[in-house]
């Protein structure tokens, strides 16, 4: 410390040089937070697949939703001005690349407008950064809607957007409000104008070079990094790093009011304050440091506060030390009473039951904690929207969605089907359409759309029950036409009869009597086609038949043709007979269209029966897709909105019952990935690419992700302080309660917390990320008063044990107290933020902090010590006793 001292000039001018050069040319940490995304899942998780998937395949566009939220149902004027709307929005350029009118079918209004007519959506399709599509959005409200007509533009971007902004306006209030909260308790503290700025000084380098120094990491090793990232340096630097300015001041004023040198009254301050200082800040540092072993990047996000600990210790020990050197006793005025913390008559009155009866002072705290460990459920929320409330207008129009569609439609799940050839095919179609069917089959899906049911109801024309059902429809009407064809037929055949006796002598017209006959045995042949027909629906045998028949009525329809030409018209008799002819010839004309269109109805339904046979695909699923509907026009349109990448690849769209950022939509999305496996067993869709997309899904991800992560860096976390903790105690026993009494603290806090914000102020849930901050916050930071405690317990430990904990407990409780409420305070400023999150943390730390430093430290840790003896130290030695 003396060398320290001596170059006290050169290491304080050095290091604020240093300071202020890296803030002004390293990253700015804000930006590198935006640029990373509010969820940054690993590449291996289905929602990142599928998002892959789409970005590869160049149909990464996403879409965004212009909300028109009406105060009275649509009308005419109303429509014609959205329309106008539209056609502004159909002009512009990228990003945008198509607009779905909602008035442009039935069809689509069917989808688009609400049944009571107060929403319309029109979706936009755009294809951009994240940054392009906000930007986009701000222009569409700024140059594009009117006043007038109430609108809200929202979509999953335009959220993260807002969520990102909520957060940086969150800091910059924290930030202010810590900076205050914190010069005012020292103040109450030291009563010093002048000590508070050294504190404020020193923790406010250590920030910005933190922050400069992990912009850095940032950049050059792909430091992991989130919106928690520049919050969490700020809470706990200022914090904790206010913290230990006390105790190195307050034993710095303490040598002072002994008599000693300024040189001597520092070197004594970090020989003894200043070791408790470096434990605590050690075990701190491992605590953030675990944290690297999260694979979640924004857990990992945490570990950059390691870094602010490691410089906030080198701080610490260069520049407070040059500012206790130049200011001397000038650094408390105008205050003259020792700054040093008296004995806690609290934790003395609490250390006189807890050591003297251990076991009644573990009961006591055993009736606090267990009510509330019992009473915790571990109710989780995904819910992204509740981080910044309804505020923004891109929840208003995810509300607005919600009102006039139901929840479900707002943020669809989508599911991805790739492969290296195409699957819009008449024989893999069927299996999609299969496969959509099964998925409906959960009673928490509303519909789903795709190819083969774009507006999510089933299309019937497409099942193999109806298309028989049609086919024998047509052959019972095929039956009717033979047999109306047949009596008209007989009709023919009598008239001509009749006209054959009356032909004048003299014209060749013989052969009408020959036409008779004929009909009459076409007739007989048309009565055995239609009972074959009939009785055996041998389609293909009848449609042959017909054939010939068609041919003998054409000869005879000549015939008669011949017969009416030959006739001479020296008579009224022989005029009238001719044209009589002339029209039974073209009666029979008719009866050969007539039988032409029933002979290819069959050959038709012969041609589609036999395809029909064939399809393996319809004896698999009991779907059938025609060839030509996939060259339909009308079917066009669903295929250019639910394929993509040539037609390699099909979206599936289910729309949920459940608001898509629930617990419920979590467990159906489940549901569904296991439907979806079973269903395409064994099928064409097996072996091709199959992913998820949508918030439901990335939800899915993210809780599966968070607790496999939760669970393995709370091991390493525990794992790790237990080593250090065993360095340096030199005991098995102490680590083991005092994390056990870290992780009572914890879970009892967190189920407060689920209390409060689930239990009374109605929250689906403790948010998502909560669980892990608050875990790690107060571990890491509860540490260091257990620490305290049970340091000055090992100094005074060469005496009795009792006596040793109860001093021990009557010096560091003011301490632990007083340290606790200014960490707390520092979370504290988190509550303006606006940011459920961080309320939500803060409160688990504020709670924990308090909780522990007045029921857990006073009345369970020196239970537990007292009750072990001298075995507290096992398996080492303990000090002498006197």
């Amino acid at each position: 410390m003396k060398q320290i001292l001596r170059f006290k000039w050169f290491i304080a001018t050095t290091l604020i040089a240093v300071t202020v050069l890296l803030l002004f040319i390293a990253p700015n940490l804000t930006e590198q937070a935006e640029d990373a995304g509010t969820l940054q899942l690993p590449e291996d998780a289905d929602s990142q697949q599928a998002q892959e998937l789409l970005d590869d395949s160049g149909a990464s566009d996403e879409t965004i939703s212009i909300v028109y939220d009406l105060d009275q149902p649509l009308d005419n004027k109303t429509e014609s001005s959205i329309s106008e709307m539209i056609e502004e929005l159909k002009k512009m350029d990228s990003p945008v690349s198509s607009v779905i009118d909602p008035f442009e079918n039935e069809e689509s209004k069917d989808q688009l407008v609400s049944k009571d007519q107060k929403t319309v959506l029109v979706p936009v399709t755009v294809e951009g950064s994240e940054e392009e599509i906000n930007q986009l959005a701000a222009t569409i409200k700024q140059d594009v809607l009117k006043k007038e007509i109430p609108a809200y533009i929202t979509g999953q971007s335009i959220i993260n957007h807002d969520v990102n902004e909520s957060s940086q306006k969150g800091l910059e209030r924290t930030e202010i409000i810590t900076v205050v909260l914190i010069f005012v308790l020292l103040f109450a503290v030291f009563r010093s104008f002048v000590t508070p700025f050294i504190p404020l000084l020193a923790v406010g380098v250590t920030y910005l070079l933190s922050q400069s120094i992990v912009a850095f990491f940032i950049k050059w090793f792909d430091f992991p990094v989130s919106n928690y990232t520049q919050i969490f340096l700020v809470a706990v630097l200022f914090g904790i790093g206010t913290d230990y300015c006390i105790l190195l001041l307050s034993r710095y004023k303490e040598e002072l009011t002994a008599g000693h040198s300024t040189v001597d009254a520092i070197a004594n301050t970090y020989k003894t304050a200043g070791k408790t200082l470096v434990i605590s800040g050690i075990a701190v540092f491992i605590g953030f440091l675990s944290i690297g072993f999260a694979e979640f990047t924004i857990f990992k996000s945490a570990v950059g506060v390691a870094v602010g600990i490691a410089v906030l210790l080198l701080v610490l020990f260069t520049l407070v030390p040059f500012f206790m050197a130049i200011l001397k006793k000038t650094l408390f005025w105008p205050s003259k009473r020792s700054a040093s913390h008296k004995d806690s008559k609290l934790w003395k009155s609490l250390g006189q039951f807890s050591i003297y009866r251990p076991l009644w002072s573990i009961l006591v705290v055993a009736l606090i904690t267990v009510p509330f460990l019992l009473l915790y459920n571990g109710k989780l929320s995904y819910n992204t929207v509740n981080e910044i409330g309804s505020g923004y207008d891109s929840v208003k129009g995810l509300h607005a969605i919600e009102d006039g569609f139901g929840k479900g439609e707002s943020l669809p799940l989508t599911i991805i089907v790739k492969d290296d050839e195409e699957i819009v095919t008449n024989e893999l179609l069927p299996y999609v359409e299969d496969l959509a069917a099964a998925i409906n089959k959960n009673n928490n899906v509303d519909k789903v759309r795709t190819v083969t049911r774009p507006t999510g109801e089933v299309v019937n024309d497409f099942y193999a029950d109806n298309q028989l059902a049609q086919v024998a429809d047509g052959l019972e009407k095929s039956t009717d036409g033979i047999k109306d064809t047949k009596n008209g037929l007989k009709e023919i055949q009598n008239q001509l009869s009749g006209m054959s006796s009356q032909v004048p002598a003299g014209s060749n017209t013989g052969g009408l009597s020959q036409a008779a006959s004929g009909l009459g045995q076409i007739n007989q042949q048309l009565g055995k086609i239609n009972q074959g027909l009939q009785q055996t629906g041998n389609v293909q045998q009848a449609a042959a038949q017909l054939a010939q028949v068609q041919q003998q009525l054409g000869q005879i329809q000549q015939s008669i043709s011949g017969a009416s030409t030959q006739l001479e018209s020296k008579s009224s008799q022989a005029g009238q007979l001719k044209n009589g002819l002339s029209q039974l010839a073209n009666g029979v004309g008719s009866a050969v269209d007539g039988l032409n269109k029933i002979q290819n109805g069959l050959t038709e339904a012969t041609d589609m029966v036999s395809a029909m046979g064939k399809s393996s695909a319809l004896h698999d699923t009991g779907v059938y897709i025609p060839e030509d509907t996939l060259t339909n026009k009308d079917f066009q349109s669903s295929i250019n909105r639910y394929s993509f990448a040539g037609k390699k690849g099909i979206k599936l769209e289910v729309i949920l019952q459940n608001d898509p950022y629930s617990k419920e939509a979590i467990d159906t999305t489940k549901e569904i990935k296991q439907t979806v496996q079973q269903q395409i067993k064994n099928t064409p869709l097996e072996n091709k690419t199959i992913a998820y997309n949508g918030i439901s899904s990335t939800n899915e991800d993210l809780a599966a992700i968070s607790k496999s992560d939760f669970n393995r860096t709370v091991t390493i976390m525990v794992a790790g302080l237990f080593i250090v903790l065993t360095l340096l105690f030199r005991s098995l026993i102490m680590p083991v309660y005092m994390i056990g009494s870290l992780l009572l603290t914890y879970y009892t806090s967190l189920s407060i917390a689920e209390l409060v914000f689930v239990n009374i102020l109605g929250y689906d849930g403790i948010t998502w990320a909560v669980p892990f901050f608050g875990f790690v916050m107060l571990i890491a930071l509860g540490v260091d008063y257990s620490i305290f405690l049970l340091d000055r317990f090992n100094e005074e430990a060469t005496i009795d044990i009792r006596e040793a904990m109860h001093i021990s407990m009557a010096k560091m409780g003011t301490v632990v107290i007083t340290a606790a409420i200014i960490l707390a305070g520092t979370f504290a400023a988190m509550m303006p933020s606006g940011v459920l999150s961080l309320i939500q943390i803060a409160t688990i730390v504020i709670t924990g902090l308090l909780f522990y430093g007045l029921i857990i430290l006073p009345l369970l840790i020196p239970a537990i010590t007292v009750s072990f003896g001298q075995g507290v130290w096992w398996p080492f030695k303990k000090k002498d006793s006197k």
